[in-house]
């Protein structure tokens, strides 16, 4: 360790290594044994992460990455000339204000900029502020993916989408609590051209990844099935069956008047509406390929 108990000798030791090395002090640069003298207490942690593989002299893919500490915090000659603190041109990762959120998602893109990345500009996480640390977590292994800030992507988002945990608390949900799926799944959080980052371009053709018997071509077509799948249900979860918006017969009769034969649920005597409602007959409701079908019943 370079610290010393006396600050004139560990300060003797640092511009040593300062002036051993004129490349780096010329740039500002003064590796990170100079940065663990001081902040050794986040070695122990830090050394199990993925960025303290990859951004070393040995395995960093251009100079940059070589920095270690440097290669995220910028030069940290001003700061040790200061005897520490702020304001002496080191990335803090703080987030403390929009320009310094700014500040250090560039620093991120600097080598996080292509792939999944590629729409972070102008996306709805980027339009409100909201910086990478806010998600990862990069001085320690909190998850073992991903470097969430979080264990799971999950907990992760569920730190600001509240409405959508505790929709996924209801009964039937998609089995995103069961670790069968995550808000990846379905969603990129840093960026797409669809709406709400669904990772396909519309929401339907989100939904027919996993529910491709839904996708159709049908004989007979129910209309709001190809027009949007959120019609009827509510993906992250209700406490009705199949996820759905509102109970039979009243969620088909916000499209479907009174036509043919009696369908108000309060009758007593409408045996149409009994039980499963209209799905007592109209068993195909996403669709039917048989020639009398034409009402989804077969």
């Amino acid at each position: 360790m370079l610290r010393s108990s006396h600050p004139i000798v560990f300060l003797l030791v640092v511009f040593a290594l300062l002036y051993a090395a004129p490349s780096f002090a010329k740039e500002g640069y003064i590796g990170s044994e100079v940065c663990l003298g001081c902040h050794s207490a986040v070695k122990a942690k830090y050394e199990h992460t993925i960025h303290a593989r990859v951004l070393t002299p040995q395995a960093g893919r251009n100079e940059l990455m070589t920095r270690s500490c440097e290669a995220c915090h910028g030069p940290g000659q001003a700061h040790v000339e200061a005897g520490g603190g702020r304001n002496n041109g080191l990335v803090a990762f703080r987030s403390e204000t929009p320009e310094a959120v700014a500040q250090e998602n560039a620093v991120c893109l600097t080598c996080h900029a292509g792939g999944k990345r590629i729409y972070w500009e102008g996306s709805p996480h980027q339009s409100s502020d909201v910086a990478c640390t806010t998600c990862h977590t990069l001085m320690e292994s909190v998850s073992p993916e991903f470097q969430l800030a979080r264990p799971t992507q999950t907990a992760t988002c569920a730190q600001c989408h509240l409405l959508p945990r505790s929709q996924m608390q209801h009964n039937a949900h998609h089995p995103v609590r069961e670790d069968k799926l995550a808000c990846g799944s379905c969603h990129n959080p840093h960026g797409t051209l669809s709406d709400s980052l669904m990772i396909q371009p519309t929401i339907n053709e989100e939904c027919y990844t996993c529910h491709a018997d839904k996708r159709g071509p049908f004989m007979w077509e129910h209309a709001p099935v190809d027009e949007d799948c959120t019609t009827c249900h509510v993906p992250h979860g209700t406490g009705r069956p199949g996820m759905l918006k509102a109970g039979v017969p009243r969620l088909c009769q916000q499209c479907h008047t009174f036509s043919r034969h009696p369908s108000e649920p309060h009758d007593p005597t409408a045996r149409f509406v009994l039980g499963s409602a209209c799905l007592n007959c109209h068993t195909n409701i996403h669709g039917s390929n048989h020639p009398s079908g034409t009402f989804l019943t077969r």
